[in-house]
Parts: structure tokens; sequence; C-alpha cells
């Protein structure tokens, strides 16, 4: 039984891995995919920015559409609409065609990402729950990570065709992986829409969503610009900061491990140390963000909270509607994408405004804010959960 759960995670990982690398892999070809279909840089960008805004609006829906089907079928049909998506954009040199190609599969990635921590979860014991479900985020993170670097390399050294070939090739080995491996998994307890939409009436789950909104603004208003800060601010070669971003992608999935360990032993106190920790992180790259040393020793321990802040959000928005957790887990792949927005167009307007290195207090402000939701949801809790005076 062991040995199937943990067969299960990683297929699982691999799964979101094959996910995550098809919507992140594209940032690192977008120049030869505009040359490619003839338009411009920022028109290639939609590719990306698109594939996100379709995320952010079908997350809480479409798992819930979902929820009543047999899991396994599910995610075969996620994985079969992923792998035909990508080997349409091998073939087309039509530029609207790639972007259908890309917007349609955005519209399921939210099923799979959900059901993919919700069964990792549910293959385990409740304490042992948050373990599986970080498992399940290294394949998050290496999806982010590993996939622009090799799709970067295989469009340099062979084609645009095999870097998107690559896409299609982790999507059809997760498939097969799933169709032979992972047993049928029917809902044993379907539960209706209503049901799972009650969730949204208690305030700890909207409480949930603003902190989550936040943090990950926190993380991604600065992490999105960190090779221009890393060029403008660090004065770092190409060479170099490529070096940094594998080093913070490397600590992510560090941070992924330490995570599980985390809020498995003490998730409220984990929770609660977490902005302090990367405000910290913050000023010290305010501070000493002209010295390369200094910044290759921060980025490497910002990766690791990097890490840890995706499961703390995951956790977060769950424990706050354990009942439904398809659905949650939509709340949160939504929440997060909303918060990469509102602190990515920050950023910018910190970076254009008053200058790069001052895009930290994005980061900042964003924990600052975010540890006050925590804070008051926590007190809500309490609140709640006190008993009346006689």
């Amino acid at each position: 039984m062991v040995k199937q759960n943990k067969l299960l995670i990683f297929i699982l990982t691999i799964g979101v891995f094959g996910i995550i690398n098809t919507e992140m892999g594209v940032i690192g070809i977008l120049p030869s995919l505009a040359e490619h279909f003839g338009v411009s840089i920022s028109k290639a960008g939609l590719l990306v920015s698109l594939f996100a805004l379709v995320i952010a609006v079908s997350g809480p829906t479409m798992p819930l559409f979902f929820a009543g089907m047999d899991r396994k079928k599910v995610m075969l049909l996620v994985l079969g609409i992923f792998v035909l998506g990508s080997v349409v954009s091998i073939f087309t040199t039509n530029f609207t065609v790639a972007l259908l190609a890309r917007i349609v599969p955005a519209f399921f990635h939210p099923i799979y990402c959900s059901l993919a921590f919700s069964v990792a979860a549910a293959s385990v014991s409740k304490a042992e729950a948050p373990k599986a479900v970080s498992k399940v985020f290294i394949g998050v993170s290496a999806g982010m990570v590993v996939g622009v670097p090799i799709a970067s390399f295989l469009a340099n050294t062979a084609s645009l065709q095999m870097a998107m070939a690559f896409f299609a090739l982790i999507n059809i080995i997760a498939f097969i992986a799933t169709m032979i491996y992972i047993p049928s998994m029917p809902v044993k307890e379907k539960l209706s829409y209503g049901s799972q939409l009650s969730v949204l009436k208690k305030l700890i789950t909207w409480q949930s969503i603003v902190a989550v909104i936040f943090l990950n603004s926190a993380v991604f208003g600065v992490y999105s610009y960190l090779a221009e800060y890393l060029k403008t601010v660090t004065a770092m070669s190409s060479n170099s900061i490529t070096i940094m971003l594998v080093v913070f992608g490397g600590a992510n999935i560090i941070g992924n491990i330490v995570a599980g360990k985390l809020l498995t032993n003490n998730a409220a106190k984990s929770v609660m140390i977490f902005p302090f920790a990367l405000v910290a992180v913050y000023i010290a790259l305010f501070l000493f963000g002209q010295f390369s040393i200094p910044v290759a020793v921060i980025t490497l321990v910002w990766g690791i909270l990097a890490g840890i802040g995706g499961n703390i959000n995951q956790y977060w928005i769950m424990s706050s509607a354990p009942e439904a957790p398809d659905f949650a887990n939509g709340l949160f792949i939504s929440s997060c994408n909303v918060g990469t927005t509102i602190g990515t167009a920050a950023g910018g307007l910190f970076i254009s405004g008053i200058g790069t290195e001052y895009v930290i207090f994005v980061g900042i402000l964003s924990l600052i804010l975010g540890l006050i939701s925590i804070i008051v949801r926590n007190y809500s809790k309490q609140s709640q959960t006190k008993p009346l005076a006689s």
C-alpha cells in the first residue's frame, strides 16, 4: 500500500510538472515564437498572459464541474487535451491557431492541479497530508524552473518544434503512466454544487483567499523582476543571472520538501513566521543588492522560502474549506494567479516610477498586508471556537 501511494504521488508530480512546464516553458522561447509566427514580442506574450488569465477565471469553476467524475478519467482527459494542444502548436504556422491551442488547455489546467493536490492528500493520513502535497509541489517548482531553460536550450540548439515537442512528451509520459499504474478512482460521495459553493459563505474562506493573494503577490511581485534586478542593481552578467535563476529554482524545490515537514509538525506557527522571514530576506536584498556574493546567498534563502510559501498558500485555503477539497484547490490556484498578476503589475509600476531597486517594497508591503490577513483569520477562528461565558 505504501509503495502504491508513493507511485501514485510520483505520477501526480510528473503530471503537474508536465502541466506547469507547458504553461511556463513558453517564456524561454517567446522571441523564437514571435519570429516563427511573424508577430511582435508583446503579441507573442499573449501566449503567456492569456493562459494565466484563463487559469485565474477557470480556477474555481472547472474543478467544480468535474468533481463528481472518476478522477483517473478526468486526469487522462486533461493530459490528453494538453498533449493535443502541444501537437497542434508544433505543426501550426498560424498565430491565432497557436493561441487557441494554448487557451483551450488553460481551461483544464486547474482541474488537474487541484485533483493532484486532493488525491495526494487523500492517499495518506490527515497528519501526513501536507508532506504528500509538498511532494506534488516539487512538480510545480520543476515545471516553473526547469521547463524554461530546457525549452530555450532545445529551441536554440535544435528547433522551435523540438522545444514544443518536449512539452508534449512530458504530458504523454504522464498520460501513459496514469493509464497503466493509477487505478480507477470513482468519487465515493459526490458533493453537490451547492454544498461546494457553500464554502464561499464562510468568512474564513474569504480571509484565506485574501491572505493567499497578498502572499503570492509578495513572492512574484519581486521574483518576476529578479533578472532585471540582478542586471541593473547587482550588475551581473547574463551567465551569472542564469545561474542565479537556477539557484532560485533549485532552492524552491528544497523549500517544498522543508514545507512538508513544517506544516506537518506545526502548521499555525509556520504560517505566522513566514511573512517575517521573507521580510527579513527582502530587507537584506535591499541593503546588499549591489554585492554579488551576498545576493547569491540571499537568492538561495529566498528560493527556499518561496517554495515554503507555495505550500503555505495551498494549506491556508485548503484548511479553510476541507469539506470541498477539489473546489478549495481551485480557489487556491485562482487566488495565486490573481496575486501574481497584482504583484507583477505593482512591481512594474514601482520600477518605472522610482527605480528597479525599489521593487523590493512591493514584496514588503504585500507581506505586511498578508500578515494582517493571517492575524485577522486566526482571531476570527479563535472567536468562533471560544466557548460562550455562562
